[in-house]
């Protein structure tokens, strides 16, 4: 069947307001003084659909947003930048956080988890009629989405999602684990990353596992095997880590298809993830795709 869709993205649409606070943690005091307090759109998903559609793949993003001041920052983030977004009415008003964020660039997020309810829900039949014309789909970690992966499995598409920072323990996060064909998460909260990694694919469907860990690379788990894949070098100073572990997925799934082997979409991934390190969070720029190619050719690779 012909697809219009390169990479469908569920969830993860929200706002964030950022602070900008001297030190994590942050000393408790009456009051401080801060350089910056700004709200922009732009969560998970959000990154993860400007990601990859910058990099050239056909992006559709579809997720439950509010009628109110914050959704229309996201219908604005969307229609300016040409990603197609389907919105599904959340009558609690739309998703949103505080991230707050020190001078070496980590990031404490506060999440507003009064924006979504029990009974909300991405229609299946949206979600059926946008998967079967998709190459991929990329799920967020976020409540809707869970009722929305057995559509996505009869649909027949490749699922990937971002766990973030499991610990490998909390049972949310398992349906999102065990039903994807490659999986992202952070190793910050893992004692045994490979552990985990490993567990995931002989309990789920997964055949891919990447862990992502900051500084230290990442941790490939492909056909079996555990690789350590190297961090690159951001091109500028670190100002900020916020969205890396999206640009690192958005890079990733441009090398997936595109045909390109797991240890190489890695590389895609760990370049993406080195640029958002030096935007500041208050901005939502994203690495182009003649950016990705060029640095991972100078990282040992022809494009």
């Amino acid at each position: 069947m012909p697809t219009d869709i390169d990479v469908l993205v569920l969830g993860g649409a929200g706002v964030d307001t950022i602070v900008y606070v001297p030190e994590l943690p942050l000393p408790l005091a009456d009051s401080h003084m801060v350089p910056a307090i700004e709200m922009r759109a732009g969560q998970t998903g959000d990154f993860v659909a400007m990601g990859v559609h910058a990099l050239g793949l056909r992006t559709h993003h579809i997720d439950v947003i509010g009628d109110d001041h914050p959704g229309e920052l996201i219908r604005a983030l969307h229609r300016d930048r040409g990603i197609a977004l389907t919105e599904v009415p959340l009558p609690a008003g739309t998703k949103r956080a505080v991230n707050l964020v020190s001078p070496d660039g980590r990031r404490l997020s506060l999440y507003d988890n009064t924006r979504f309810g029990e009974a909300d829900r991405l229609p299946p039949a949206t979600v059926a009629e946008l998967a079967a014309t998709s190459r991929h789909a990329h799920v967020s970690l976020t409540q809707p989405c869970s009722h929305a992966l057995p559509t996505l499995r009869e649909a027949g598409v490749t699922i990937s999602t971002d766990l973030h920072d499991w610990d490998g323990r909390e049972p949310y996060h398992e349906a999102f684990a065990y039903e994807a064909d490659l999986v992202f998460l952070s190793a910050a909260a893992l004692t045994d990353p490979e552990k985990t990694m490993r567990r995931i694919v002989a309990r789920g469907r997964a055949d891919v596992v990447v862990a992502t860990a900051g500084a230290e690379g990442a941790y490939l788990l492909a056909d079996g095997e555990v690789t350590h894949v190297p961090a690159v070098a951001p091109p500028a100073p670190v100002v900020d880590s916020n969205g890396a572990g999206d640009a690192f997925a958005a890079g990733y799934l441009f090398g997936l298809l595109s045909g390109e082997p797991p240890l190489r979409c890695a590389l895609y991934g760990s370049v993406a993830g080195a640029h958002a390190c030096t935007v500041p969070a208050t901005r939502t720029d994203v690495i182009r795709r003649e950016q990705l190619l060029d640095r991972v050719a100078e990282h040992g690779g022809a494009a």
